[in-house]
C-alpha cells in the first residue's frame, strides 16, 4: 500500500453509535488511522520518557506510537479500554520502545499522582507530559444541562491537567515539555457542548498561564486544538445519523485522522519547538482561528 493510499481522506462514515464514553476504537467503522505507518522518524525524542493520558486510542494512540517511533518510551493512562490499550502497546513495542499501561480514573487526584510515580519507577525519568484525555456529553438545551454532568465534564477534562502536571513537575527538567489537548470549540464555541467547550477554553488559559510560570525553569508548555477528528469520542458522543455528517462543515470538507494531528505533538515535544511556549497549534481542516 502506498502513502497516497494510506492518506486517502475518509469518504464515508457509516451510521454508528457507542453507548459508553470515551469509546472503543476497535468498534469503529472505518477505524481511525492511528498507527503512524508511514511516519518518517528522525530520532527527535531518543530515550525520552512520555506520559500521556488517553493514550490508548484516537489522537492519543497516534501520539504515543509516533513518539515511540521517535525513540521515546511511553506510559499510557486510559480508563478501561484494555483491548485498545494492548493494541497500542504492541505497536509501541514494535517500534523498539517500552510501554507501560496505566488503567484508572484521572478525575481521582491520587490516581494521577500514582501514575506519575509508576512512570518514573518504571522508566527512571519523565520528560514529556501529554494531557490529552477528555469526555463530552452533548446537550442542545442549556436549561436542561445536568449539573452533575457539567461537574463530571470539568472533573475529567481540566482538573486532571492540574493533578498530573503538579505531580510531574517534581521530575521535569529544563528542556522538557508539557502539551495539552484543547479544541477548536475553545475558540468557536459549540452550542450543543457548552460545558465541554468551556473546559477547552480553560485548557487554553491553563496552557498560557502555566507557560508563563514555568518559562524560568525552561519547561515549555503548549497546546494543540484539533478540529473534527475521527476518534472514539465521536460515535460515543453523537447519534448514528449525526456521525454520518461529522467534519463536513470545515473547508476541507472532511474529518481529520489522528495521524494528521499527532505530528503537532511530536514537534512541540522536540527541540524543533525550542522557541515555542504558551502557544496553540490548530490542525482543523482549514478553519481560520484569529485568537
Amino acid at each position: 500500500m502506498s502513502l497516497a493510499d494510506v492518506k486517502k481522506p475518509i469518504k464515508t462514515l457509516f451510521p454508528q453509535h457507542q453507548l459508553h464514553q470515551p469509546g472503543n476504537q476497535d468498534k469503529m467503522s472505518p477505524e481511525p488511522r492511528g498507527f503512524m505507518e508511514h511516519y518518517r522518524a528522525a530520532g527527535k525524542l531518543l530515550d525520552k520518557v512520555v506520559l500521556i493520558s488517553g493514550g490508548d486510542s484516537g489522537i492519543g494512540r497516534a501520539v504515543a506510537i509516533g513518539m515511540a517511533k521517535e525513540g521515546a518510551d511511553v506510559a499510557i493512562i486510559y480508563l478501561e479500554e484494555d483491548n485498545d490499550a494492548q493494541i497500542t502497546r504492541q505497536h509501541i513495542q514494535a517500534a523498539g520502545r517500552k510501554c507501560l499501561l496505566l488503567p484508572g480514573d484521572i478525575s481521582d487526584q491520587s490516581f494521577c499522582e500514582k501514575a506519575v510515580k509508576q512512570t518514573v519507577a518504571e522508566f527512571g525519568d519523565l520528560n514529556i507530559l501529554v494531557n490529552n484525555a477528555a469526555q463530552q456529553y452533548p446537550e442542545t438545551d442549556f436549561e436542561k444541562l445536568d449539573f452533575a454532568q457539567m461537574e463530571r465534564t470539568f472533573r475529567n477534562n481540566i482538573f486532571p491537567m492540574f493533578y498530573l502536571t503538579q505531580a510531574a513537575l517534581a521530575h521535569l527538567k529544563p528542556g522538557d515539555s508539557i502539551i495539552n489537548t484543547a479544541s477548536i470549540t475553545a475558540y468557536q464555541g459549540a452550542g450543543e457542548l457548552v460545558d465541554y467547550a468551556s473546559t477547552k477554553g480553560a485548557v487554553v488559559a491553563f496552557t498560557r498561564s502555566l507557560s508563563a510560570q514555568l518559562v524560568k525553569k525552561k519547561i515549555r508548555v503548549n497546546a494543540v486544538a484539533p478540529g473534527p477528528i475521527w476518534t472514539p469520542l465521536i460515535p460515543s458522543s453523537f447519534s448514528a445519523m449525526e456521525v454520518m455528517g461529522f467534519g463536513k462543515d470545515v473547508p476541507m470538507g472532511r474529518p481529520g485522522q489522528p495521524d494528521e494531528v499527532a505530528p503537532c505533538y511530536i514537534f512541540l515535544a522536540s527541540d524543533d519547538a525550542s522557541y515555542m511556549t504558551g502557544q496553540t497549534m490548530h490542525p482543523n481542516g482549514g478553519t481560520i482561528i484569529n485568537s
